[in-house]
């Protein structure tokens, strides 16, 4: 018993030490990639008033940020210290707004997206693909492998503009924009959280619609393979029912896989939700991360894409843990 816990300790401090180590060299691929985009940060600091400045000025303005010192060692030292100490640095485009706030300010919204999707999207897409899989070739199955196909091959952002068109363009039933109507009051709690709510459905149905074919498929695989297993078949010759052999056998073997993959998809989604969000007009990641480019904002991209790797690390970091947890033989 003794060694199980010493050998599982080891597990989870090499699981810990690895994700450690791919976010420091996140953090270095993110500062080489911003600093080979072409471009000058210094000029766009000074925004429309390039015509009226002087050299002079534009290489105060260089110095005023830090831009004269050699990259490396010393941007890129300064760079992973700070960073690691929370500070992300200040925005070009927002004169000299930290890039934290800017990011904490649009989170909300984009957790508020990506979460919703993702409860909706597991709830369908795994019930589903399990049910389907242990009904293999009844009805349920095909109509919801076959849709589920045409779902995953779809990109979200053209889910988007499809259920802008259709539910906004033409039925006028739901906003394509925003999250909120533009001069709404919110001093009726009930009444602004409708209207944020309204405003929320299409995003998080074109994120979600996307994500439910693919945890269908996953799991529908998953549960086929399980039935199939000798133990289901030792299962049934002791007479147990199918709820039973469900329940105690099969689901939590299924879930396996599923489980990995939610886990994961937690870090890309919100990667994937930059795309919904720029179709929606939606105030979050997104949104920002396209003013950032469109204005070479180099701090704002960095912090953006620095969470974005971060994100997809933690999601690895809880899926090895959790498969752990879940699948005794891992340990």
């Amino acid at each position: 018993m003794a060694r199980e816990e010493s050998r599982g300790s080891r597990r989870v401090g090499h699981v810990l030490l690895r994700a450690i180590a791919t976010l420091l060299m996140v953090a270095i691929l993110n500062f080489i990639l911003f600093r080979v985009i072409p471009g000058d940060p210094a000029n766009m600091l000074l925004g429309g008033a390039r015509s009226s400045v002087t050299a002079e000025q534009i290489e105060h303005q260089r110095q005023n940020w830090g831009l004269d010192k050699p990259l490396i060692p010393d941007q890129l030292v300064k760079y992973i210290v700070t960073t690691f100490q929370g500070d992300l640095g200040y925005s070009f485009k927002f004169r000299g707004k930290r890039v934290t706030e800017l990011i904490v300010e649009r989170l909300p919204a984009t957790i508020a997206l990506v979460g919703i999707a993702q409860v909706i999207a597991v709830i369908l897409g795994v019930g589903l693909g399990i049910y389907a899989g242990w009904r293999r070739g009844g009805v349920v199955d095909k109509v919801a492998t076959s849709t589920s196909l045409a779902l995953y091959a779809t990109p979200p952002f053209w889910l988007g503009m499809t259920l802008v068109v259709v539910f906004s363009t033409a039925l006028h039933w739901l906003p394509g924009y925003g999250a909120y109507t533009p001069g709404a009051s919110s001093a009726n709690v009930i009444e602004w959280l409708s209207d944020h709510v309204r405003h929320l459905v299409l995003p998080v149905s074109a994120v979600a619609l996307g994500l439910i074919g693919q945890y269908l498929i996953v799991a529908r695989a998953a549960m086929s393979e399980v039935v199939g297993e000798d133990y289901m078949i030792t299962a049934r010759a002791k007479g147990l029912t199918s709820s039973q052999m469900l329940l105690r056998h099969a689901l939590r073997n299924a879930l396996l896989p599923v489980v990995t993959l939610v886990t994961l998809n937690l870090g890309y989604v919100v990667a994937g939700a930059i795309t919904v969000e720029a179709v929606f007009a939606w105030p979050g990641i997104g949104g920002l991360t396209v003013q950032a480019l469109t204005a070479r904002d180099y701090p704002v991209l960095q912090g953006v894409f620095l969470l974005l790797g971060a994100s997809i690390v933690v999601a690895n970091l809880v899926a090895d843990l959790a498969y752990g947890i879940l699948d005794p033989r891992v340990r």
